[in-house]
Parts: structure tokens; sequence; C-alpha cells
């Protein structure tokens, strides 16, 4: 009999064993589930947050718990003076890096960036989701591609991206992530055959604002993915751990939709 997901998601295998890995963003959300996958996977992770620490210590606890050494390191990535700081963290702690996920993104749906301007979230967004993903990508690529053959790079986009959604929030995420997701392939094609570089395109995944949305939201989330749910972190989290690992040495320079399969809707 087949197992179900989440008996295979918490068994801890070996095939990122001696890698080091750094997540960021990944004090809660997709960014955690990501970071405690790699673990799960052999990975010893350096745990980022904007200034949760808090919470970034909880995921580093939890990587601790599977055997493997982490690290907590806070930067506000909206400051590109930070880049570089938190990537010579990252090389000083361990000598290198192996895998880089570029998971960090603004919130701007909920708290107190939710009453801003359509121009004043976008300029966050472009910030932090675009131009600190390039930035970082560009550090990390150039120090991995000197001695780290093999090593990869994930950015995150947005599976409607390419099609494009209704409303102000498609307009923000589609640009921004459309933006990473063009990059992600060039770049890609700039540290061949290296490196590999991948985006990943989560679709409708049920983090803290999937919990308090509508029941408008709750239906369209299950109504446009073929498997009739909403996606959760650790369905992002098993697609970053295979695009890491050797079994998926043979692709780079791509984009990776998880969302169960997309149903366009018929009534927005």
């Amino acid at each position: 009999m087949i197992e179900p997901l989440t008996t295979i998601a918490t068994t801890p295998t070996n095939e990122l064993t001696g890698k080091i890995a750094v997540v960021t963003g990944s004090s809660s959300g997709i960014g955690r589930a990501i970071a405690v996958e790699l673990a799960r996977a052999g990975a010893d992770v350096m745990v980022h947050a904007r200034s949760n620490r808090a919470g970034a210590e909880s995921t580093s606890q939890l990587i601790q718990e599977l055997g493997r050494d982490s690290l907590v390191h806070l930067a506000d990535l909206s400051d590109s003076s930070e880049h570089l700081r938190l990537v010579e963290q990252a090389w000083q702690w361990r000598g290198g890096v192996d895998i880089w996920i570029n998971n960090a993104g603004a919130d701007v749906l909920t708290g107190t960036n939710a009453n801003l301007s359509f121009e004043e979230k976008l300029k966050i967004l472009w910030q932090v989701d675009v131009l600190a993903t390039i930035g970082l990508s560009r550090l990390v690529g150039q120090r991995m591609s000197q001695h780290n053959r093999g090593a990869v790079i994930l950015n995150l986009g947005w599976d409607q991206a390419e099609h494009g959604m209704a409303g102000e929030s498609g307009e923000m995420f589609a640009t921004t992530k459309g933006a990473v997701m063009s990059f992600s392939k060039s770049l890609a094609q700039t540290l061949a055959p290296q490196i590999r570089v991948n985006c990943l395109a989560p679709g409708w995944i049920k983090t803290s604002w999937g919990d308090d949305a509508t029941e408008y939201w709750q239906n369209r989330a299950k109504r446009e993915s073929l498997s009739n749910r909403w996606g959760t972190p650790e369905d992002v989290a098993r697609v970053a751990r295979f695009l890491a690992s050797p079994a998926a040495s043979f692709i780079t320079g791509q984009t990776i939709s998880i969302n169960g399969g997309y149903r366009r809707s018929q009534v927005d």
C-alpha cells in the first residue's frame, strides 16, 4: 500500500547529506517548510528572517531536532546593503553554500501594509521580491561558480503570473513574480553548466493569508485546482527538495508550477 504524503514528507533521507543550504524568509510559511524539508534530506540550513527572530529560532530548532546544523541570520532585504552582509555570513558559516533559495517576499495583503496604496505596495514588492532576488542571486551565483559545480539556486515565482489575474493583487504579483521568473531563466543561461537555476511557481497555497481568507477565496482556491484543494507549504517544499537534489541534475532554466493542476476560473 502506498504511504500517504504526510508520512513520506517526514521520513529523513540522505540525498542532501553534506550540503549547505540557505533559505531566505524561512521564519514561517513556505520558507519554513522548505528549510525543514531540506534538513530532512540531510542538509544543514541557514535560516533567514527580516525581523521575526522568534519564528526563525523556531525553524532552526526544528532543523536541529532532525539532527542537522542550523544558523539564524536577520537581514532586511529591502536594504541592498544587507545583501552582501547576508551572503558573506552564509559563506563564513561553513565555507560555502550548495543550495540557495530566494523565498523571502513582502507581505502586502495582511497587517499594516494592506492599507497602503497600490503604488506603495508595488514599491515594497519590487524592492524585496524582485531586486533582492536579483541582487542575491547574482552575488551567490558568482561565488558558487568559482568553487562549486553542481550548486543550485531556486527562486519563487507565481503560477498565475504567466497568464495574469484580474484585480489589484493580480496586477502587482503578476508584475513582480513575472520579473523573477524571467530573470531566473536568463540567470540559468548565464551560470550554466556549473550552477542550476530554477523557479518555483506556487498557486493557491494556504499560508497566513489563506487561513483568514473569505468564503469566496476559499472556494475559488479549490475551484481553480484540478486537485480540488488548497496547496500546503509542504507541497512546495517537496518540489524544492527534489530540485535541490542530484535527481534533478538535468533540470535548469525551468519554472515549475505547484498548483494541483490549474483550472482557469470561469467566473472571477
